[in-house]
């Protein structure tokens, strides 16, 4: 579906009317019409300083800001390609360090849309392209740049030579594009899942990967034999572990003590971890290790896991408890969430929005038994699930209240017993929160 980008700018906006234009309502995959356009536009993407290319269902985002976090760190400049955009279309495309501004940014999607015409190009296509021409175009050390959607057909896989690659935490998400049958592709959904997102080995490249289950082991090391890849596996060729109140790091080359990384969530360790793992094992660019420590405080994620700042919707809740954003929406999003609030040693009040093409039970299941009451909200610009479908996934005899927006949503909290508030579910929503909260990103 489009993703409705909206700008306060006069000639931003005009390019993203025309942008939201293109897409039929859903992206479809192929790498045939993003290598056309990039071919009008004279190959852009084989011109981009040394590449770090990050798949992955969940913790690709938080693994791209530990990387930009280190190559800064290092004084570095990076280019960042990330999707999707929380407030501000903008957030997508990072030139040297900051979001590109409004006046490069209409004229980006002007040169790409006005070439565009004929390939039959989608939404996230030009995007991708807008960003590449950018980035070629634009000194910069380093660029990091996130997978889309899938990883074999997406359109950021046209990069010719990363400097590495790398495979975040792998879940179920996207049925509708990665789970559908293919010939060729395994016949089991966590292997097709891991089957696609490895399809960005590429030939005498690191593949850094995380530990995941057999079967899906075998899949990503097909994939990158068929490539010609360096598979770099952790618990064969690096590791890591939290002990002592550290990030304990170790490969061929050595072992690192880093500290933990200030993002809250177990998981975001995992995400650091394959950060460094990534870099450690590439020879592009040159990171000391006393930039990998400073990544670990200086890595930055609004919407996952973000405990929000007193601001005008905070405020509204009236007794100081934490209010935390997550835009999270699978069963490993879900579980990642549980463990947090079952390390805070108590309940919390959740304020859901979800799309409805995804499963609401995804988060309900692991959190139910730490919620003490749940709201349902829309998603706005989008179709999304009403109270009902989030009642149907209870089995605790919860009831499920609804609210029109998040405002109202917080501010009927403050009459309840005071504990934190959890808004999850969405991205787009997570937009919303903070734009309501004066906490847009930069």
């Amino acid at each position: 579906m489009p993703d409705h980008a909206f700008s306060s700018d006069p000639a931003v906006q005009t390019q993203l009317d025309r942008l939201t234009a293109l897409s039929p309502g859903r992206d479809v995959l192929g790498l045939e019409r993003i290598t056309a356009l990039l071919a009008r536009l004279g190959d852009p993407h084989h011109r981009l300083p040394p590449v770090f290319h990050v798949a992955g269902t969940n913790g690709k985002g938080s693994t791209c800001a530990f990387l930009r976090a280190a190559i800064e760190a290092s004084g570095l400049s990076c280019h960042v390609y990330t999707s999707p955009h929380l407030v501000r279309f903008n957030e997508r495309i990072r030139i040297a360090g900051r979001l590109i501004e409004d006046d490069m940014l209409a004229a980006y999607l002007a040169r790409v849309l006005d070439i565009a015409e004929g390939t039959g190009a989608s939404f996230f296509e030009v995007t991708t392209a807008a960003a590449f021409l950018a980035f070629a175009e634009t000194p910069a050390n380093a660029c990091v740049i996130e997978v889309g959607l899938g990883g074999r057909l997406d359109a950021t896989n046209v990069l010719p030579q990363p400097a590495v690659c790398g495979i975040a935490a792998l879940g179920i998400d996207h049925e509708a594009f990665l789970l559908a049958p293919e010939a060729g592709t395994p016949d089991l959904p966590m292997e097709r899942i891991a089957f696609e997102k490895a399809g960005i080995a590429k030939a005498d490249v690191p593949l850094v990967i995380q530990r995941y289950a057999t079967g899906m082991m075998g899949a990503i090391a097909g994939q990158a034999m068929r490539a010609g890849a360096y598979v770099k596996a952790r618990g064969e060729d690096w590791d890591a572990a939290l002990y002592q109140g550290r990030l304990h790091y170790r490969d061929v080359d050595g072992r690192l003590s880093l500290p933990v990384p200030r993002l809250p969530g177990e998981h975001q360790a995992d995400n650091a971890a394959l950060a460094v793992a990534m870099i450690r094992h590439q020879s592009a660019v040159t990171i000391p290790d006393s930039a990998l420590s400073a990544a670990m405080g200086w890595a930055d994620w609004p919407a996952r896991l973000q405990r929000l700042g007193v601001g005008p919707l905070t405020a509204l809740l009236g007794t100081g408890e934490a209010v935390w954003l997550d835009g999270g929406h699978n069963p490993d999003a879900g579980a990642a969430l549980a463990r947090h609030i079952d390390g805070m040693g108590g309940k919390v009040h959740l304020i859901i929005g979800m799309l409805s093409n995804k499963q609401p039970g995804a988060l309900l299941g692991p959190l139910e038994p730490f919620l003490a009451s749940v709201t349902a909200l829309p998603v706005p610009g989008h179709e999304w699930h009403d109270a009902d479908a989030f009642q149907a996934c209870l089995t605790s005899g919860l009831e499920v209240t609804a609210a029109t927006d998040v405002r109202s949503a917080v501010q009927r909290l403050s009459d309840q017993q005071p504990m934190p508030v959890l808004i999850a579910g969405s991205l787009y929503l997570a937009g919303e929160v903070l734009k309501a909260n004066g906490q847009e990103p930069d």
